[in-house]
């Protein structure tokens, strides 16, 4: 709703959620389909957790195909959370995982075999429908030590359509809200894996007290949230402005 008043900077949106393209178009901003565009200018979003080389867990909203997507188009991720979303390690919170309703059973064994406890994601009752009509496991009790590692072997299993791990497409920048103000978190690129590199078993998942390297610079950033997305918006002319 913020946007309301800078719309007319915004040429167009890719939207992550069809609830997020009904808000959109109630402000009267252009909603094009990914397909349109070539590349997004910026990508703005929230994250669930995120740790100090910016990788992040998405997925609580159950947008986290689309939101993969979208970010994956983008030239840069920028990430509005506040203090309770920083974490040293992944796993605090459920991770959220995308899946072909037939196989969530068998998927739920393979989560189990690595200490955590996989359950659909429930909604009314029944089981959740996501926008592209799968259901969600949420996994508790994993401590993600190699997000990139570990994104790529579940990625993997059959079944499996998208797991709530951001690492290959990780926060550029993170606009963290604190009591002190907003920090602004510039995390450096990861290298590249080798194409022919698949990880032989998820050594990155480890018990509780595993912890994660930072890599980010922290500095204090702008007064408040919304002006650091404004001054944002003016330097890139648009929230996931696209290239037609």
């Amino acid at each position: 709703d913020a946007l309301a008043g800078i719309k007319g900077q915004i040429p167009g949106a890719v939207s992550s959620s069809q609830a997020s393209t009904q808000r959109l178009q109630a402000l009267g901003i252009p909603v094009l389909d990914a397909n349109e565009v070539q590349g997004i200018s910026v990508y703005v979003d929230g994250a669930d957790e995120i740790d100090g080389r910016g990788f992040m867990v998405k997925g609580g909203g159950a947008a986290l195909t689309r939101e993969k997507i979208v970010a994956a188009q983008a030239r840069r991720f920028v990430c509005i959370a506040d203090v309770s979303k920083r974490v040293e390690v992944l796993g605090r919170f459920p991770l959220p995982v995308e899946v072909i309703p037939m196989a969530a059973a068998q998927l739920v064994r393979r989560f189990a075999a690595l200490g955590g406890a996989a359950a659909v994601r429930l909604a009314d009752g029944v089981p959740l429908v996501t926008d592209n009509g799968q259901h969600i496991l949420d996994v508790r009790g994993l401590a993600i030590a190699d997000p990139p590692g570990f994104e790529i072997e579940v990625s993997q299993w059959p079944g499996v359509v998208t797991v709530g791990v951001f690492a290959r497409q990780k926060a550029d920048v993170c606009l963290l809200a604190t009591a002190a103000g907003v920090q602004t978190m510039e995390f450096a690129a990861e290298p590249r894996l080798p194409q022919k590199m698949i990880p032989a078993g998820l050594d990155g998942v480890r018990g509780p007290g595993g912890g994660v390297d930072a890599a980010g610079r922290a500095s204090s950033g702008f007064g408040t949230v919304l002006l650091g997305i404004t001054l944002l918006l003016r330097a890139t002319s648009g929230v996931a402005a696209g290239r037609w």
